[in-house]
This record gives C-alpha cells, structure tokens and sequence, in this order.
C-alpha cells in the first residue's frame, strides 16, 4: 500500500540502529510502535522481540495490525475463504452509492463495478462474523485483505484526499481479493486504536518506537475512505470528496505537536526511545533534540531517500525528490 511517510525502506536503517544501541538479541524484549500506520515496522520487528504493542488513531490502521501483529497463528481455510469472498455476489451499497460515478455523489474514487464488489465483499465479512461462520482473527484478516485489495483498485493519486477525473489504467481493472498473510509466531501480541499520548501513561516495555505525522496533513483525511470501508456505518459524506468526520491529531499542528511530543518522551516508561523524524517536519532538530536530552543520553543517526509523492512536483511546498530521514535515540534514565 502506498503510504505518506511509509518506512517499509527505512526499515534496514530502523533495524540496524535498534540493534547497535540495544543488542542484537531482542528476543526478551517489549517493542511499542505507537504511531504504526499500515505497520511496517512492527511487522518487521515481530519476530525478534517477545512482544510488539501497536497501536494507531485511525481505524483502517488499527485493522491492519490486528491482522499482521496480533495475528500469529495460521487461519483454518483462509485460502478457501479469501476465494470465496471473491465469488460473492456485488451490491449496490454504501461505497458504490457514494464513491462511484454512478452513486449520487458521482465521486469516482472506484470504478462502478469495483465499487459494488467492495460492498458486496464487506457485506459478506459482517455477515460472517455475526452467524458465527468466523472468528476474531479471521474476521481482521479478510477485512485487512479488502482494505489492501480496494486500495490496489482506488481511482486516487496513492491518497484518498481527492479522486481522479478519469478512471487509471489499475482502476479499471477488476478487484481481486487477495490474503493480507502475515508472519507466525509463537508470541502474543497487542494492538490498540486510540490517542498516543493517552496509551503512553497504561503500556511499559523496552524499546519505543515512535513515527509520528512530520506535517499538517491529516491522516484521517488523507484515508479516510478506507476508515468507511473498515467501520462500513452509515453517515452523511461531506463535500466533493464525501469526507467522513475524522480525528485530528496535535502533531499536525505547528501550535501544540511540540508540547504533544515533550509530553509522550515524559511519560514514556521504556528505555530505549527511537523518534523517525524528517528534515521536512513541524519540530526541528534543536527542539527535538533539547526535549529528548532532558530525559536521558542523546544521539543522531540519518540517512537519505525517495520523498513520498502523491502529486505533482510543482504542487508541493517541498519540491526536492529526496529528503533526509533521521532517527532521534534516547536511552532514558
């Protein structure tokens, strides 16, 4: 999934300093990712510690992981049921409704066909899940494997904050529901959906890992169709682009997301405190820097790479192709 802020090549760089400053051997250790996003890095982290904590404000997030971390056992007949949720019969329902050019919004986020395919299979996943047919775990992984498949088929520049005029080459073409598979393990694991700085102050554990949004976009904004396809409840769209109402986070904004961060850092009852943060962010390096050393040892690591582009290069306040990466690492008294 095509994702801002995505660490899914970061991830060697994020491993390789975890592991110079904590060990190489992390098998008796409590990894938090408390900004997860699609999950990426604690997917990457799974199997080496005892136990990852995740967690993420918006919901499409909190599905995602509740498949690839809290997941850790094999699904009984998931390939049978990913092939029989592709044979389900399409409907005319709340995305085609009002996120196709035939629904009465005319919004064209999905083709026609595509849109009644995603109704039709999220139907099918309630259904399922209320008859008793499934359960938790195979309730999260077919939802997650729609959310990846539809967003594969989205009529959008890789964000949901606007669709496409005319319909792209792989938004024509069909949905195919493929399994959202995720790693086996023999340790349990956690995953929340609530405000960071709420989950800091009830969760401990050994290394924190910490992505939070770098700028104003919002994240509920920006996904906030696959929040509707994840909830599937009726509401009113709003506007042009059937916008959902959304949770806005304080880190989106130049007024409060330094005071958020002091915050968390302060109540963090973990040890080793790792900040992903670009050079492109709303804090600066001097004031990130001055809140993490008031807490304990202080030090920088950074590398360079592809900046994430949802638009066109002239529309961007940061016009460069790359951006700088850098890792903020506390160990905390």
């Amino acid at each position: 999934m095509n994702y801002i802020g995505s660490k899914n090549k970061l991830n060697p760089f994020i491993k390789d300093n975890v592991e110079s400053i904590v060990g190489e051997d992390l098998s008796d250790k409590i990894f938090c990712d408390l900004f997860a996003g699609t999950g990426i890095v604690g997917r990457n982290f799974k199997t080496k510690v005892k136990k990852v904590i995740s967690n993420d404000l918006e919901y499409y997030s909190y599905v995602l992981n509740k498949n690839y971390i809290e997941n850790h056992k094999p699904i009984e007949a998931g390939k049978e049921l990913i092939k029989e949720l592709q044979e389900a019969p399409a409907f005319s329902g709340f995305i085609y409704k009002n996120y196709s050019k035939a629904g009465q919004g005319a919004r064209q986020y999905f083709s026609d066909e595509n849109a009644r395919k995603i109704d039709g299979i999220r139907i099918s996943i309630e259904t399922w899940k209320d008859k008793g047919k499934i359960d938790k775990s195979s309730y999260y992984f077919l939802l997650a494997s729609l959310l990846e498949s539809a967003d594969k088929v989205a009529n959008t520049a890789s964000v949901y904050g606007a669709y496409l005029k005319n319909l792209k080459k792989s938004a024509q073409k069909p949905l195919s529901l493929e399994g959202a598979y995720f790693e086996f393990n023999g340790n349990s694991h956690e995953v929340y959906n609530t405000d960071s700085n709420k989950l800091i102050k009830e969760i401990k554990g050994d290394i924190l890992y910490l992505d939070p949004p770098y700028n104003a976009r919002q994240y509920g904004a920006n996904y906030h169709l696959l929040n509707t396809i994840a909830i599937y409840d009726e509401f009113i769209p709003k506007g042009k682009t059937g916008l959902r109402t959304y949770n806005k986070s304080e880190y989106c904004s130049r007024n409060y997301a330094l005071q958020a961060f002091e915050n968390l850092i302060e109540n963090a009852d973990f040890q080793y405190i790792f900040l992903s943060y670009n050079n492109e962010g709303l804090m600066s390096l001097e004031q990130i820097e001055k809140s993490m050393s008031k807490y304990g040892s202080y030090q920088l690591a950074s590398t360079d790479y592809q900046r994430f582009k949802a638009d066109k290069t002239e529309n961007r306040i940061h016009k460069a192709n790359k951006t700088t990466e850098y890792l903020h690492i506390l160990e905390k008294k």
